[in-house]
């Protein structure tokens, strides 16, 4: 949330956003989750899903991530079935560890099923995802057989990756990574290379300008007003030091690796990651601006002056 925006202002314009993905012929749009901080104000990532698909009719709408860790998996895999089953197959769930955070202690969830529980968490949302009749008997997780209702959709979740070791445990499973935009191509590759299930998903800024120095000049004057407060947001549960970014320089690295110039600029770019990673899908962040109408015009040129030449 960039300062002097409102919460409930940022809300309506994500889903005003969603919709005017659809309508530049975007196949799919993400919504990502964070708890008490300015960085993301959006606390449930499948709640706000559920209303953009109901404003849309054909685009595919996932969440980048839920947080696994805060969330009881079973009851997670219900809501996924409900917008799988209301939305005619149009929802996509991607989940994540979480990190450290405040989240734990307001939620109850302690530190231990951070640290130790995603894997039983990942396997138990699988589970509900697929099987009819479920039931547990782990560490975190224990309850008598039930009934999955609606009908569990088949889905299979994505994993946020920003670890080896979250990387291996999602192809030990079979399932697909989202790759943050804080890496490189060469990084997304070495990633990918531990993994091949399939369907990747990398994470990028999008943001298309008259001009490269253009573009790259608006970004770099509005992204540290809405990083530098956000990331502040991060307070650790137990009080562990947290490595400050330096905000000033990872927006420069996100301008210098991503899809941010010219449209012809935008365009080299996202080919040469598909080339060296072998991404076939990828998730734009376009607001980086901090003015919706920007970001609506920002949307509607990619539609029509990059989307189609890189497809």
């Amino acid at each position: 949330m960039f300062p002097g925006q409102s919460a409930g202002e940022v809300l309506r314009n994500t889903v005003e956003t969603v919709v005017a993905a659809e309508r530049a012929g975007f196949d799919d749009a993400w919504i990502a989750e964070h708890h008490f901080m300015s960085y993301g104000v959006v606390p449930s990532a499948i709640t706000l899903a559920g209303v953009a698909l109901g404003r849309t009719s054909r685009i595919t709408v996932g969440t980048a991530v839920s947080v696994l860790s805060t969330r009881h998996p079973v009851a997670l895999a219900e809501e996924a079935a409900i917008l799988h089953h209301a939305s005619g197959g149009r929802f996509e769930l991607g989940v994540g560890r979480g990190g450290p955070w405040v989240d734990l202690e307001v939620f109850g969830i302690g530190l231990p099923r951070y640290e130790s529980g995603f894997a039983e968490s990942l396997d138990l949302l699988r589970a509900a995802l697929s099987r009819q009749r479920l039931s547990a008997d782990g560490e975190f997780f224990r309850f008598r057989e039930v009934e999955m209702m609606p009908d569990p959709p088949g889905l299979r979740p994505i994993v946020a990756c920003t670890s080896a070791e979250t990387a291996d445990l999602a192809a030990a499973r079979g399932l697909p990574m989202l790759l943050g935009m804080h890496i490189g191509d060469q990084e997304k590759a070495a990633m990918i290379a531990r993994n091949a299930s399939g369907d990747h998903i990398g994470a990028a800024v999008g943001f298309v300008g008259d001009s490269t120095e253009q573009a790259v000049a608006e970004l770099k004057r509005a992204m540290p007003r809405w990083l530098r407060p956000g990331l502040a947001g991060y307070v650790p549960v137990d009080g562990r030091p947290r490595q400050q970014r330096d905000v000033d320089a990872y927006v420069d690295l996100l301008c210098r690796i991503h899809p941010v110039g010219s449209p012809e600029h935008c365009v080299r770019v996202l080919r040469e990651t598909v080339v060296q990673t072998g991404l076939k899908r990828l998730i734009l962040l376009v607001e980086g601006s901090g003015d919706h109408r920007r970001t609506l015009e920002n949307v509607a040129r990619l539609g029509r002056e990059v989307l189609p030449l890189v497809r």
